[in-house]
């Protein structure tokens, strides 16, 4: 497959058009953005641990039943995609209270919830990605309550495959996002990718972070989180 021009960069990623128009090439970077995009830095090798982590789920979730982008993993940074639209949503699946839930409901991190619970955030970093509910997504046309019921009985069900393989890995899948995004059949498919940076991994016996809340707490040892989840993936 042949990579032309690029279409887009964002914080983490760029992607690239290919030959054939229903895929694209995403390239990941170690650049690291948190707090809204005001704090910046770079967490060397971050890309490819996020790449090659997040392929790996993909593949994991697949033979579980869920549809996702992945296509096919090209270097330790680059992977190709299924070329799809993005819905404009930020799916958060929550097994633990920690992060922006501890803080908006005043509870201490840690509380093991009696099972999970699910939000959604507008993506609109204007807007700061603000939060809405099923009902909001429908009203603002940014999916029908058919797709919105699927979006979460998936989201659900990665959280179930996702949990019980770290668990297996002596990690606790704490919560995590996703995203989905829609091919020109208008097919719903997870998206986006799931790595230290988009979830959170707490060792199962110490309670260590192992994932990007080091740095956005200016807690050191990003570098080493990363490496100790790849680690633990890969042998």
């Amino acid at each position: 497959m042949e990579k032309r021009e690029q279409l887009y960069e964002g914080k983490a990623k760029k992607v690239f058009a290919t030959d054939d128009p229903r895929f694209v090439i995403v390239s990941y970077k170690d650049d690291a953005t948190a707090l809204d995009g005001l704090k910046k830095g770079t967490i060397a090798g971050k890309g490819a641990v996020n790449n090659r982590m997040s392929n790996y789920l993909m593949q994991l979730l697949e033979k579980n039943g869920v549809r996702t982008h992945y296509v096919k993993e090209l270097s330790d940074r680059e992977t190709v995609v299924r070329k799809l639209k993005i819905v404009p949503l930020e799916v958060i699946i929550r097994n633990i209270s920690a992060g922006h839930f501890a803080q908006r409901y005043g509870v201490e991190e840690g509380i093991v919830f009696p099972e999970p619970t699910i939000e959604f955030s507008y993506k609109n970093d204007d807007l700061h990605d603000p939060l809405l509910n099923a009902y909001h997504a429908f009203a603002l046309g940014l999916a029908t309550k058919e797709e919105m019921n699927w979006i979460k009985e998936t989201s659900f069900k990665v959280n179930e495959v996702m949990k019980k393989y770290f668990a297996s890995l002596g990690v606790t899948l704490v919560d995590f996002k996703l995203e989905y995004g829609k091919d020109e059949d208008g097919v719903l498919y997870l998206a986006d990718e799931i790595s230290p940076d988009t979830c959170r991994f707490w060792d199962a016996k110490t309670g260590e972070k192992l994932d990007k809340d080091r740095f956005r707490r200016d807690m050191g040892g990003v570098e080493a989180a990363y490496e100790e989840m790849m680690r633990r993936v890969f042998g």
